[in-house]
């Protein structure tokens, strides 16, 4: 798979490219201001590039916008974009359309080197991958008669994990259950969100951030 890194710390961006590298992706580009990230990938047509939310020229959100140019522009890229913490609005703003092919993850997430390459390649092959803690963030939001209360502790777990984009045998071995029975969580959860459930694991997620962004 090729990838772009595109992050203005030179060490983070050199250690993710070499990371990356010794996980079998070919790394066609690296960048350091969002200018940069959006010619390259106009050049090279990456699976995916791993953005930093915050990078020149105004290191605010020009990484964030940038991502959002490359979706618009190249649907056939996937974007993983890093944050150093959770900016709901941001994440919401990302998935705005579609959460196929994107992820948002927190820098902190790369120390964990199996999960991250895993994040890396599910966003680059159209599915997601969103930090646990911006889920757990998106689904805590208070919303008047919030249909949230209607799911059982259980079930929550369950929508959790598919918003991280994991498939039920992901999420049947993380809760160390039968898929049959994580297969029959989705199902009521999809019935009581009112939801169509799909067999497809990042259209799933779709559904369920659609939900939440309601």
């Amino acid at each position: 798979m090729r990838v772009i890194v595109a992050e203005d710390s030179v060490l983070l961006r050199e250690g993710i490219a070499r990371l990356l590298a010794e996980h079998g992706f070919e790394v066609v580009g690296k960048a350091g201001d969002a200018e940069d990230l959006i010619r390259k990938v106009g050049a090279h047509k990456p699976d995916v590039a791993v953005v930093d939310i915050r990078m020149p020229p105004d290191n605010t959100d020009d990484g964030l916008r940038a991502a959002l140019q490359i979706r618009e522009q190249q649907p056939g890229t996937g974007v993983l974009v890093l944050s150093a913490y959770v900016e709901e609005a941001y994440a919401l703003e990302l998935v705005a359309d579609s959460a196929s092919g994107v992820g948002y993850l927190l820098k902190d997430r790369v120390a964990d080197v199996d999960g991250f390459v895993e994040a890396v390649r599910r966003v680059a092959e159209g599915g997601s991958a969103l930090d646990p803690e911006v889920v757990s963030r998106l689904l805590g939001r208070t919303r008047r008669q919030d249909p949230l209360d209607e799911l059982t502790p259980r079930e929550r777990e369950v929508l959790e994990l598919m918003a991280e984009g994991r498939s039920n045998a992901a999420i049947a071995e993380r809760m160390v259950v039968t898929e049959r029975a994580v297969e029959k969580h989705v199902t009521s959860i999809f019935g009581k969100l009112n939801l169509s459930p799909t067999a497809v694991d990042h259209r799933r997620v779709l559904a369920v951030l659609a939900f939440l962004r309601s």
